[in-house]
């Protein structure tokens, strides 16, 4: 009878021990694979810190993001169901190198990694509205779970963020242009639309961005109205996939972008922390509603890149080149805030990588910031468009101060004898400098001694000059220094 028993109770060791080893990952090599099935605002939250926030704690990682700009849940199950290769594939190693795939299908990227964490998100103007998740969520989930390779794979709702109050977004008006009522609208939706599948985490970046929002910093946590700053912005929901992956607190972290200061960075892990905790309401920083993060007057010099740069030291990135981009509370070159704004009102036509790589001026500008630029053509149509002048505003000057304004342009290997761009800087009075971009590494354009008008705004014209021989009319921008004048 015992030995009955002991052999009934082998078998049932055995029985569960192969169980255990069935229901293991088959080959886990200890990396944690994140792969967003996503558009921009994935991109803005796990593209840039994530992977250095996860290596500063030892923890290694592989990240992917499934990109198309503006790409809903709807668009991403057409393209599942149909198999479209229609993804820039956005990958980051082990080691943190990135890369992109053009022409990738969701089924392909899938098949690509054992992926540990796979997350959806709908297109920012649906975050709010329940029907759309509704409508597609359940099917997208359920191709997803067909085509994953690993079987203990979690799921991800990534709860996105309200734009910023002054956005000008069209999808704005599904909120009645009221960012409480956006963020009231995302975080019922998303705790609500998890349940539609077998939704494992919710990441609350839109949390954490609010939090951020009640701190000193305020609503500047964007960089257009609704893609995130650069810095900041970023760094906020990098933190907030860090903690809801890995489960181990941000705050303490040691990693921070070299454009934030410490005291941004500790706003931004206490955001991030206080969400995770309580993912679905805001939590008020009182303890960072004032001190070191203030915005000043401007008495050291502001650099501008617009072009393709990022986080170069001492400059500020400036993030596009259509109407209502901007930077608000621009940083001097000690990464200091100011009260000064930049914003375009009229577009350029978009961005040029073709600027001199090596250059001798004043602006003392590092090879990532000569070499592209902001461009548009004012005498023939070029990529559908014919842009005549481009159009940029200063704001929040001291309108008892002057301005010294210097500008830089330049297009390599030109054709043509003459791009002779035209900045007229127009406050409350006009004046205009001159320069010729063609194969320019020398030479910038400044404007001396100008006042603001009485709201404390300077509007920048640039266009082509009347020597301009260039068929295009093309006239360019690649940086911009901003001082007092002595």
């Amino acid at each position: 009878m015992n030995f009955k028993l002991c052999i009934i109770f082998l078998s049932f060791l055995t029985l569960s021990s192969f169980t255990s080893k069935a229901e293991a990952p088959a080959d886990d090599d200890g990396v944690i694979k994140i792969l967003a099935i996503g558009n921009s605002f994935s991109e803005d939250a796990i593209e840039s810190y994530l992977h250095p926030l996860a290596q500063a704690e030892g923890i290694p990682v592989i990240i992917g993001n499934l990109y198309i700009g503006g790409a809903s849940l709807s668009l991403h199950l057409q393209n599942a169901v149909s198999n479209k290769a229609v993804y820039a594939y956005r990958k980051i190693d082990q080691a943190g190198t990135k890369t992109s795939t053009p022409n990738t299908a969701l089924a392909a990227a899938l098949a690509d990694e054992d992926w540990d964490y796979i997350s959806f998100q709908q297109a920012s103007s649906f975050s709010g509205q329940y029907d759309t998740y509704e409508a597609s969520l359940p099917s997208l989930f359920n191709y997803v779970k067909e085509h994953v390779t690993n079987p203990h794979v979690k799921y991800i709702l990534h709860q996105t963020w309200a734009y910023a109050q002054h956005s000008t977004h069209k999808g704005f008006a599904n909120y009645n242009r009221d960012q409480a009522e956006m963020y009231s609208a995302i975080v019922k939706t998303a705790a609500k639309a998890k349940d539609l599948a077998a939704i494992d985490l919710v990441v609350p970046s839109g949390t954490a961005v609010q939090n951020g929002r009640t701190s000193s910093i305020g609503d500047n946590f964007c960089r257009d109205g609704y893609h995130l700053d650069l810095n900041i912005g970023r760094y906020t929901a990098a933190c907030t996939w860090f903690e809801s992956i890995f489960g181990k607190s941000v705050i303490g972290n040691r990693y921070k972008p070299d454009q934030l200061s410490a005291y941004e960075a500790e706003i931004a892990q206490h955001a991030a922390h206080s969400a995770v905790m309580k993912p679905y309401e805001i939590t008020e920083m009182t303890a960072y509603k004032s001190g070191s993060y203030t915005f000043g007057p401007l008495t050291e010099p502001i650099f501008i890149n617009f072009g393709w740069a990022s986080g170069v030291k001492g400059w500020n990135d400036f993030p596009g080149w259509n109407a209502n981009t901007s930077i608000t509370n621009l940083k001097d070159k000690n990464g200091n805030h100011t009260s000064a704004s930049i914003s375009i009102t009229e577009r350029f036509n978009r961005q040029s990588v073709n600027g001199e790589k090596v250059s001798s001026t004043a602006l003392n500008m590092p090879q990532s910031v000569s070499s592209s630029a902001l461009f548009g053509n004012s005498k023939a149509v070029y990529a559908d468009m014919l842009i005549e002048k481009s159009t940029l505003k200063l704001s929040g000057l001291d309108k008892k101060r002057k301005y010294s304004l210097c500008f830089f342009g330049s297009r390599t290997g030109s054709d043509s004898s003459s791009i002779e761009t035209k900045y007229t800087a127009k406050g409350k009075k006009e004046a205009v400098s001159i320069l010729n971009a063609a194969n320019n590494t020398s030479v910038t354009a400044c404007i001396n001694a100008i006042k603001p008008n009485k709201k404390g705004e300077i509007t920048i014209t640039v266009t082509a000059g009347e020597n301009n021989n260039n068929p295009n009319g093309f006239y360019y921008l690649n940086a911009m220094q901003i001082r007092l004048s002595k």
